[in-house]
């Protein structure tokens, strides 16, 4: 026999010894069985070991603990949500709500004094507009009313000017129709002396001076 069958040999063995379910253990010889079969657990493979035990969470021994703190858990965990992280976020989304909500009034408050000074900017600027065509029109009336002083005044110089030119024309027309008539005498007389050797009567002269000035 080789050296590696005294193991398989000893596991034989060991399987043959171990009892059924529910044998007995006083018994001398459920006592050999016993020890036969600890003695086959001291020699059975690691995978047979594993496959008989139980996973702890899934333990029904262990239910009342794991319940316990499953309570503790959940009770720690709803105090601290509860206390401190359900009242921070309320406190956060009421201040957010207050903020939006002034957001608009403020924003409601700008459009409103927006649209009232558009409004008072339009009134301002019709009136402005009025004013303007007001103070024109005062500027046209009284550049007019002046212009036609002006022109009145101008006319009344003028026509001061026209009366007194006419009477210096006439009196120079006068002044030198008599100079005329002075010299057109002269001028007759020393003519008809020349002629008939012998001076004219000065009135007759003047008689036919006259008549040839006035025709």
């Amino acid at each position: 026999m080789s050296e590696t069958s005294g193991p398989v040999v000893s596991y034989i063995i060991a399987q043959a010894d171990v009892p059924a379910p529910g044998a007995g253990v006083g018994t001398e010889g459920g006592s050999h069985e016993t020890g036969g079969s600890a003695h086959g657990v001291q020699i059975g493979t690691p995978g047979e070991e594993a496959h008989g035990s139980n996973f702890p969470p899934f333990d029904a021994t262990t239910y009342p603990s794991q319940f316990i703190w499953l309570a503790i858990a959940f009770g720690a965990l709803y105090l601290l949500m509860s206390r401190i992280a359900l009242p921070r976020i309320a406190n956060i989304l009421e201040e957010r709500h207050d903020r939006i909500a002034d957001d608009r009034e403020e924003a409601a408050r700008l459009t409103a004094e927006s649209e009232a000074a558009a409004v008072a900017y339009e009134k301002a600027l019709a009136a402005a507009r009025g004013k303007a065509q007001g103070i024109a029109g005062e500027t046209r009336d009284k550049l007019s009313a002046e212009a036609e002083t002006k022109r009145k005044t101008l006319e009344a110089e003028l026509s001061a000017k026209l009366s007194a030119a006419e009477a210096q024309i006439a009196t120079t027309k006068e002044s030198a129709m008599s100079n005329v008539r002075g010299i057109a005498i002269d001028a007759a007389s020393t003519i008809v002396n020349e002629l008939i050797g012998e001076a004219p009567a000065s009135h007759a002269v003047e008689t036919a001076v006259d008549t040839a000035i006035k025709s």
